[in-house]
């Protein structure tokens, strides 16, 4: 196992810009360009979070670490830049994701067990056949080139909390942003350190507790304006009772002395923000009614 995040297969085979991904998906569907014209899909975002709903909701029945949800869910999203999700039947993808996942966290889970639950969950799409979730392993493995090390942001939040001040509040915000991050693209854009940043200034520029980042999309911007050398006050600590302003312009002064990329947290703070924004678009039903319909249509759940 690769000791740290810039000498991984992480960082030198699956970290990509975002011209390198839109051409990846592009070409898959073109690919399958008559199942494009027959079987319309949601916006990607809008499926990340109906996969994360549904990978959560089986992680929960078997009382799955958050650690293992994350790495399933950056297997599924490394999977599909590699293959058309017309293809597949996308209920046998996220339970053989996150079998697997288990497996690479250290804390596996019987394949009988992940099957019984899949198919209580979703009894139309899952065979009871457990060797077909060991094929979809198989071919899951190949696709990623046996490459499934995955480096999170979660230990950077748990370095910088002492550094930075951040109270418990604080954490668990800039947790459950981090959680919302892997349903974007930037664990195949960024390092997981930059996510950790990024969610820390969105925790801080929040108040605790607040549900949506609406109204806050001017909170790049500022870290973009802001993140500038102050050489002066560069001793200034941080006080937990200071107002979130003052938080927050500690925190980009200690930010823009230190060798961060800023403009790909600028870009990661976009990314997330975006994400709250198209959220309200989403639609269960709609999600379920469309992967029904090419999963059924093409033999996929047999």
């Amino acid at each position: 196992m690769a000791a740290n995040f810039w000498s991984s297969t992480q960082k030198l085979y699956w970290q990509f810009s975002k011209a390198e991904i839109q051409e990846m998906r592009q070409q898959l569907e073109s690919d399958d360009s008559a199942g494009l014209q027959q079987y319309p899909i949601p916006e990607k975002r809008l499926l990340s979070i109906f996969f994360n709903q549904q990978l959560v909701k089986l992680g929960k029945r078997m009382s799955v670490r958050q650690q293992a949800l994350a790495t399933a869910q950056v297997y599924v999203r490394r999977f599909y830049i590699k293959v058309e999700l017309r293809d597949t039947n996308p209920y046998l993808i996220l339970a053989t994701a996150l079998y697997l996942a288990c497996k690479m966290e250290e804390s596996p889970q019987y394949i009988r067990v992940v099957v019984s639950e899949a198919r209580n969950m979703w009894p139309d799409f899952i065979p009871s056949d457990v060797s077909k979730l060991g094929e979809c392993e198989f071919i899951l493995i190949s696709e990623m080139n046996s490459q499934l090390i995955i480096h999170h942001p979660y230990r950077t939040l748990q370095q910088l909390q002492a550094r930075l001040s951040l109270s418990q509040d604080d954490i668990s915000l800039a947790w459950s942003i981090i959680n919302d991050h892997y349903l974007t693209d930037l664990p195949l854009l960024v390092a997981p350190h930059v996510v950790a940043i990024a969610a820390i200034f969105l925790a801080l520029a929040l108040k605790p507790g607040q549900v949506s980042l609406q109204g806050h999309t001017s909170t790049s911007a500022a870290l973009a304006n802001m993140a500038q050398p102050h050489k002066e006050n560069s001793q200034a600590k941080i006080n937990p009772t200071n107002s979130s302003q003052e938080r927050v312009e500690y925190f980009v002064k200690w930010l823009a002395e230190g060798e961060v990329d800023i403009q790909a947290v600028v870009d990661s703070t976009q990314e997330l923000i975006s994400l709250y924004d198209v959220w309200e678009q989403y639609s269960e039903k709609t999600c379920k009614e469309q992967i029904s319909r090419f999963v059924k249509a093409r033999g996929l759940d047999k």
